[in-house]
């Protein structure tokens, strides 16, 4: 037997038991969940007689000398099981609507909203002043009627549960007519056809993907048909040789043949930002009043609210879907309704939700304010860095994300920071690392921080993330 031995090794780890009491384990059982303690040491475990079976010269011999290590690897692996697995991030890369960081941040009074919903009772489905049975949709039926001049509204978990309950009601075994250009992906590789077929209605698609005329719809209608779809390309744009129909002209042929026409809005704007330099893009106030029957919409998007998706539209037809099994598979929370429903009242006072609304207010950020925040935090960073990174400010453009306004570019300044001697994916790395994680974009070996999207009241913390990931007075 030589001291290489992995046999000699692996008879000397410790038990889990011995090593649970280690004075550094027993101050973590007593801090932790005794189940939470134990799965960490056994991965930790799991993970030595792997190396002592891959290269047991790489593993002491003694078992005095293993416990401290084994005992340090635990104590980390505890502290990362620990942490929620739903964790807060800095968002610096200037995507107002980032998808994989959760769209929109909520108002303040959205978010008192949801704390007063989750800390107790609510009179979700219970009328107040009845003091019978009530419904949860009517929360925020009155607001969206209010604000759009639709005749009845629903709420549901996301805009595609939205379009699928609405064909799944209105055309389930029937035909839907919808121009070829429109037929998008939404994300994630859901796409308009796939949702129409889940939805039990038959697509019929009409033109071509850059042309589509009233002609081709007029020629697709059938006794069979029982839609006509519009799809807003909110994700994307088809430009040069191109014509679509518009929704007045899709209502008038919907009218003259008897047939619904719906709207999937997606984004869903409440406001008009063309002042604000954006393109234009039709308000769901203006897509109601052209007629159209049913429209869909994100809440989580350009609303600036919670997740979900928003149906409004003619009471015959909302109050068909209501009816659908599925509304009840695709119903929203309490926490959901209190979001949207504050969100909504924001809308009351527009120039005031402009401010209000934190998706609203970076969007319309002042450029000359984006350059004077990203000089202050240049100044921090340049401060608390101590040599460590080169900072600077430049001129560049943010994005809106989520799938809205994909031609916008909306000018901004970075505040860029370009570590000595260290990688820039490595200090990207460890940013992620930090509690809060900190997630910017790189440019040309640069870290790039966008102050659009970071919250003035996280400049220290973002501050210290960056020391910690340096080194500084590690």
């Amino acid at each position: 037997m030589t001291s290489a031995d992995p046999g000699e090794r692996l008879r000397n780890l410790p038990q889990v038991d011995q090593l649970l009491r280690e004075p550094a384990m027993e101050t973590l059982l007593s801090t932790h969940p005794r189940m939470l303690v134990v799965a960490a040491v056994r991965e930790v475990m799991a993970r030595w007689r792997e190396k002592i079976t891959a290269d047991p010269e790489k593993v002491p011999a003694a078992r005095e000398e293993m416990v401290p290590l084994i005992v340090a690897e635990a104590v980390t692996a505890v502290t990362e099981k620990a942490r929620p697995a739903l964790r807060r991030v800095i968002n610096a890369t200037g995507v107002v609507l980032h998808t994989n960081l959760g769209r929109a941040v909520l108002s303040e009074r959205a978010r008192q909203a949801v704390d007063m919903a989750a800390a107790g009772y609510t009179n979700l489905e219970f009328d107040l002043a009845t003091g019978r049975r009530g419904s949860r949709y009517a929360l925020v039926d009155d607001l969206l009627r209010q604000l759009t001049g639709a005749e009845a509204s629903l709420v549901v978990n996301n805009n595609a549960a939205a379009v699928l309950l609405a064909l799944g009601t209105l055309a389930a075994g029937r035909e839907v007519v919808v121009s070829r250009g429109q037929l998008v992906e939404i994300g994630g590789s859901f796409r308009i056809p796939e949702v129409m077929a889940q939805s039990g209605a038959r697509l019929v698609e009409v033109g071509a993907t850059n042309k589509t005329h009233l002609r081709d719809y007029r020629e697709a209608i059938r006794p069979e048909t029982a839609l006509l779809l519009h799809v807003h390309a909110s994700n994307y744009r088809i430009v040069g040789f191109t014509k679509e129909v518009s929704l007045s002209e899709l209502v008038a042929l919907g009218a003259e043949y008897g047939l619904p026409v719906m709207s999937d809005l997606g984004s869903g704007f409440l406001v008009d930002l063309t002042r604000y330099g954006y393109p234009y893009e039709p308000t769901v106030q203006e897509t109601l009043a052209a007629g159209v029957d049913v429209v869909t919409f994100s809440g989580d998007k350009l609303l600036g609210g919670p997740q979900a998706g928003i149906i409004i539209g003619r009471r015959e037809l909302v109050d068909r879907m209501k009816k659908n099994p599925l509304t009840r598979a695709v119903r929203v929370d309490k926490m959901t309704l209190a979001a949207l429903e504050a969100t909504l009242r924001e809308y009351l006072e527009p120039e005031k939700a402009l401010e209000r609304i934190p998706t609203l207010r970076m969007l319309t950020a002042d450029t000359g304010a984006l350059e004077a925040a990203a000089k202050q935090l240049a100044d921090l960073l340049r401060g608390a860095l101590d040599g460590r990174a080169a900072v600077g400010v430049t001129a560049d453009v943010s994005q809106v994300g989520g799938g809205a306004l994909p031609t916008a570019a909306p000018p901004t300044f970075l505040v860029t920071v370009r570590p000595e001697g260290l990688a820039v994916q490595d200090l990207v790395d460890r940013l992620r690392a930090q509690d809060p994680a900190v997630v910017g974009r790189v440019h040309d070996d640069t870290f790039c921080l966008d102050p659009r999207t970071i919250f003035p009241g996280d400049y220290e913390a973002l501050a210290r993330a960056l020391r910690q990931a340096l080194g500084v007075g590690g």
